[in-house]
């Protein structure tokens, strides 16, 4: 699928520059082309495209106000072409995708491109799976169904896998992310620990530390520690550790109140 695309800049001959560049790429759609930033406000908002080359310094509107101009849920990836640089690091600051000095290099601006791919493909990426999760969510009210989770969406090597959740073993914290345990392999999932629990705690996963949830049917034996804790052994050898904070999962392990 091609990315859309829109080129803002006050001159001509710039504009023509980048949409020659995009043109050579082959993998990109030119949905727009704007002179100033009052139109690049109305045609961002009416194609809402992946990407924008946008020129700061422009009569009216400058680059700056027309990202202010924009909701924050519909700003797209922004790659900034200009012939200053005082204006870079407050263009990072917008979490702008790239800076690119005019006049422009090809080896730089196909860098910069590259870059522009990537993020755009981790985005699709992220709203496919969104789309699975509410698509979820209504069939299972549509029939009635409890909101237990039975299948988990992952992205791996530019791909979304479907992860069943009976055959999770156990689940561990990694920053924003979280890493999903099959067996030998492991995929990362962008969501926190808590949000995990919340999500998993119906299909049987319990918290047995702060940072790891196992799913209890994997569980093979529970091995005393010292002071209250245990080391939880799965099917398949792992060794997990429960701390003694989590005696809520110790007697859900357990099947018994302690």
């Amino acid at each position: 699928m091609n990315m859309r695309a829109i080129i803002v800049d006050d001159e001509e001959l710039a504009r023509r520059g980048i949409r020659a560049l995009l043109n050579r790429a082959g993998d990109v759609e030119i949905v727009s082309e704007c002179g100033n930033g009052e139109e690049a406000i109305k045609a961002i908002s009416a194609a809402e495209p992946e990407l924008v080359y946008l020129d700061i310094q422009m009569q009216g509107k400058t680059g700056f106000d027309v990202i202010a101009a924009l909701p924050k849920t519909k700003c797209p990836h922004v790659i900034f072409v200009t012939a200053f640089d005082r204006f870079a690091v407050r263009a990072f600051e917008i979490h702008a995708l790239d800076y690119l000095l005019k006049p422009v290099n090809e080896e730089r601006f196909n860098a910069s491109l590259a870059r522009a791919r990537a993020a755009i493909a981790g985005a699709r990426d992220g709203s496919m799976i969104r789309r699975f999760w509410q698509m979820t969510t209504e069939l299972r009210t549509a029939s009635g169904q409890s909101s237990v989770t039975d299948r988990i969406p992952v992205k791996t090597h530019g791909r979304v896998m479907i992860v069943n959740v009976p055959e999770i073993d156990w689940v561990e914290a990694d920053g924003d992310y979280v890493s999903v345990h099959v067996g030998a392999k492991s995929w990362l999932l962008r969501e926190t620990i808590a949000a995990a629990e919340a999500r998993l705690a119906l299909s049987g996963f319990v918290r047995i530390h702060r940072s790891t949830l196992v799913n209890i049917c994997r569980v093979r034996e529970l091995q005393p520690l010292s002071k209250g804790e245990f080391t939880v052994v799965l099917r398949d050898g792992t060794e997990l550790k429960l701390s003694r904070n989590y005696r809520f999962a110790l007697e859900r392990l357990l099947g018994k109140t302690l």
